[in-house]
């Protein structure tokens, strides 16, 4: 079975800076007809960067979302016609004031897909150096440096809950044959 719908109208709702949100009015496979509302959102780029002495470093900051501030791995969103590759070493040195020698491209995820077309490349950062710290206008974090064994206990003890992070850490220690 193909499992397709078929856009029939679109109306869009909101136009923001980041996201757009429309409703799709959709036939499902067996012709009925049914609405979609979804956000469109440019994608973003989180990296796992892990320091010469083992150490993963997270950005801890308020998320308005959910009311409190998590760990994150840092992370940020594509600006229009930006590479992901590009979008990932600017957000490693403005978030954490470090630059890596090596990159590896670890795959995407796809963060939420029943409403949201936002795809989030996951990279690995190894051979860290000084760079430059330089958080976007607004944006306030703390970095922290954590063991890999904690990272992974934060994880699993629910401590740990952005969908970037948890996958990216897995796909890195999968990567460095840690796991």
């Amino acid at each position: 079975m193909v499992f397709e719908e078929k856009t029939i109208s679109t109306k869009e709702i909101f136009s923001g800076k980041i996201i757009n949100v429309r409703v799709d009015t959709i036939e499902t496979p067996d012709k009925r007809q049914s609405f979609r509302e979804l956000v469109d959102h440019p994608g973003g780029v989180g990296i796992v960067a892990i320091t010469n002495d083992d150490k993963i470093i997270l950005v801890k900051q308020f998320r308005k979302s959910f009311e409190k501030a998590i760990y994150e791995i840092p992370a940020g969103k594509l600006e229009k016609g930006e590479e992901h590759y590009t979008c990932g070493v600017r957000e490693l040195e403005e978030e954490t004031g470090f630059k890596a020698e090596k990159i590896a491209y670890l795959g995407c995820i796809y963060p939420s897909p029943g409403f949201v077309n936002e795809i989030t490349h996951i990279y690995l950062a190894t051979d860290l150096y000084e760079g430059k710290l330089n958080p976007d206008d607004g944006e306030h974090l703390d970095i922290e440096f954590f063991d890999v064994d904690e990272v992974v206990r934060m994880i699993m003890d629910n401590e740990l809950n952005d969908a970037k992070t948890v996958t990216g850490v897995f796909k890195a220690l999968k990567y460095l044959g840690r796991i």
